[in-house]
């Protein structure tokens, strides 16, 4: 049996140069989050974090539950309560809870001590719980504040039979599920994951993330080791960046990121998941020409897709491609989403554009 990667969620740095939602401080506050699984497993460990932290963390109680089942404790080295030192990471005991894949885990955590700002993911498509007090154990917190973020949570694991397959998802907004239903699990690694077999996907998209410069969390090639190389049981990653590269710095007064310096970028990133023995699939950048943000889409910006894309199409450097640009462009115009996929925004997908998406990979390249 091995632990692999049952949920993973990549965390931002609130203190980054662009705020994409305001960042959160707890006192005396339950915080209530669904985390849906991409695989399940009949024991369960889950990984808190305070990476971003100015102070010491104090969780006073923290439980997990299944739909409809009751809040076990978690422990942690045998403790219910426990500080997480400003930088830090902790893994919970493993707990017998069996969880089904395509099922939510409730983590709920007492947050006694002023916090000073999360830790969190800003766009995860799905809805925290606020209340005040301590109510790790009650059974649903009808008057709780709702908040689209995900706190202090980094992953869950699972044990699962040692022929279990792990990919990873490792990218920006397409894979984190901007655009698609918020609470409703329709991202394209939840399509994806859908389609599978055997094995799974574990999804560390961060919106708004570049391949090659810190922005919204570290680039990919820093972050790369944290959030796909410590996934454990992990034999494929999959790689959708490059839009924000593009697109974001027009958003300041600035050039978007250069063809030549894009291609290294994903030349570096394979070079590393070869070096693990890994398997590597890249996606054609998505299209954004009509982004409705100032500044995102560009004349310089379209034509370096472009480029790039022409070179992921063709070249030899990875293990497979998935043509995500072709999927869900507009055909008449492929610089465009096509209008049936378009979340509203121009730059992300709906519901049907992120199945369009899941819809690109060939499973045989993806071996789960």
């Amino acid at each position: 049996m091995i632990w692999a990667a049952g949920f993973r969620t990549a965390v931002i740095d609130p203190y980054g140069q662009i705020q994409i939602s305001e960042p959160r401080c707890f006192a005396d506050q339950t915080v209530r989050q669904a985390l849906n699984m991409a695989g399940g497993g009949e024991r369960v460990r889950v990984h808190l974090t305070n990476r971003y932290g100015r102070t010491p963390l104090t969780i006073a109680a923290a439980t997990v539950a299944i739909e409809h089942g009751p809040a076990a404790a978690l422990t942690f080295d045998g403790a219910e309560q426990l500080i997480i030192p400003p930088g830090e990471e902790v893994t919970s005991d493993p707990m017998d809870l069996p969880v089904a894949a395509g099922g939510d885990l409730f983590l709920s955590l007492y947050l006694p001590e002023e916090t000073g700002l999360a830790t969190y993911s800003h766009k995860p498509m799905e809805t925290a719980h606020i209340v005040g007090g301590n109510h790790v154990t009650s059974p649903a917190l009808p008057d709780a504040e709702q908040v689209e973020a995900r706190f202090y949570v980094s992953g869950v694991d699972v044990l699962t039979p040692d022929d279990t397959a792990i990919a990873v998802a490792f990218g920006d907004s397409w894979f984190e599920g901007v655009g698609s239903t918020t609470g409703a699990n329709n991202r394209s690694v939840d399509f994806l994951n859908r389609r599978l077999k055997r094995g799974w996907v574990v999804n560390q998209g961060i919106a708004g993330n570049r391949l090659l410069r810190d922005e919204v969390g570290e680039h990919a090639l820093a972050r790369f080791d944290r959030d796909v190389l410590s996934i454990p049981g992990l034999t494929h990653v999959l790689v959708h960046f490059g839009m924000n590269d593009l697109g974001l710095p027009g958003m300041v007064g600035e050039p978007p990121a250069a063809s030549d310096a894009l291609i290294e970028g994903f030349k570096a990133l394979a070079h590393r998941a070869h070096k693990a023995d890994l398997k590597i699939l890249v996606a054609t950048i998505g299209p954004f020409a009509g982004a409705v943000y100032p500044g995102v889409s560009t004349p310089e910006g379209l034509a370096a897709r472009r480029e790039v894309n022409d070179w992921i199409r063709t070249t030899d450097t990875f293990d497979a491609v998935f043509d995500v640009a072709r999927a869900v462009e507009n055909p008449e115009a492929p610089d465009y989403i096509h209008p049936a996929l378009d979340s509203g925004d121009g730059m992300h997908l709906n519901d049907k554009g992120h199945q369009a998406m899941a819809n690109a990979v060939d499973l045989e390249t993806l071996a789960l």
